[in-house]
């Protein structure tokens, strides 16, 4: 599995990222993840529609809250073609009780704490902590990635208007 270093800090201090680095005009990695129902499905079900999947540590954390609760809010000012999803390793169960208490319905919370393979598809995941890095990711109709944010301090929210930017131009 390949490392890369230098991209992404953790309170300052670096961590080591597993997988290839995505790129604009890459084809969009597919990956199975856990619904909330424990239910199993496959990124690929997305293809027809613009996608924009964020990749979080841990919805029980401050940031990370207020970055979904902020998708969640864009969710509905964006086209029915745009589907947003949040992606972390927390259980299933944990991100439908996040879900519930936060009021938040309008995107797709999904899971990767069983086999981490988005994680490893798109270049995210912290090695030695088994956590995702903050990024985001906008995939076209097509399966075709057409942005990529990997956010530099995990600690920090990413750029919201960069991200609504990339997905206004594909629909």
């Amino acid at each position: 599995m390949e490392e890369r270093n230098n991209i992404v800090t953790m309170k300052g201090n670096p961590v080591t990222l597993l997988g290839k680095e995505l790129k604009p005009g890459d084809n969009a990695p597919d990956a199975e993840l856990l619904k909330n129902d424990l239910s199993v499905v496959k990124l690929s079900s997305y293809k027809g529609k613009v996608c924009i999947i964020s990749s979080v540590p841990s919805l029980d954390t401050p940031v990370c809250d207020m970055e979904t609760r902020r998708f969640n809010t864009e969710a509905g000012r964006l086209s029915d073609n745009v589907s947003i999803l949040t992606i972390s390793t927390d259980l299933p169960f944990a991100q439908k009780r996040w879900c519930g208490a936060a009021g938040v319905d309008k995107l797709t919370t999904l899971s990767d704490h069983r086999t981490v393979e988005f994680g490893q598809a798109y270049g995210v995941l912290i090695k030695d902590m088994r956590l995702l890095a903050r990024a985001v990711f906008v995939v076209d109709p097509q399966g075709v990635v057409q942005y990529v944010q990997i956010v530099r301090e995990i600690g920090e929210e990413p750029d919201y208007n960069s991200v609504i930017d990339a997905v206004k131009k594909l629909v």
